[in-house]
């Protein structure tokens, strides 16, 4: 996956350009995970905006019912990216360099509580299902980082 961020133009020196790595799974539930089990496991044939069917109709039903009376802004899907500097830096908060990166951003403040990243089972749930404004995937971290 680095080799194809890489071959991307993807680069841990930018961080609108950082890589990006797939959510992998989807049960963030069980005590051990079943490896057998497909619904263990993100369906990584379709992104973030389609992982459930309900979630899918949302997001085209807008496109459908898009009217913009200026006629500027196109019918669109997503409101937001799957990846952006806010999205690497917040999940990096509690690591340096990204703690300052993540100040400076957010002009020098936190942001409030319940918006920080806290949870990776919350994190997926929004990304996946809940939240409409979120179709993030993750950064290389959450693979190799330790706990």
């Amino acid at each position: 996956l680095m080799h194809l961020n890489t071959l991307a133009g993807r680069s841990y020196n930018d961080l609108s350009q950082y890589p990006v790595f797939p959510w992998i799974l989807s049960d963030y539930d069980s005590e051990e995970l079943d490896l057998t089990n497909p619904n263990t496991f993100r369906d990584l044939s379709k992104p973030m905006g389609a992982q459930t069917p309900a979630r899918l109709e949302q997001f085209l039903k807008r496109f459908r019912e898009w009217d913009d009376p200026s006629g500027e802004t196109p019918p669109y899907m997503y409101g937001t990216h799957y990846s952006s500097a806010m999205i690497v830096v917040s999940y990096l908060v509690r690591v340096e360099p990204f703690t300052q990166q993540f100040l400076k951003l957010q002009g020098g403040h936190f942001d409030l509580a319940d918006r920080m990243f806290h949870s990776v089972k919350d994190a997926w749930l929004s990304a996946s299902r809940n939240n409409m404004a979120d179709v993030k995937e993750l950064v290389p971290e959450f693979f190799y980082l330790p706990n």
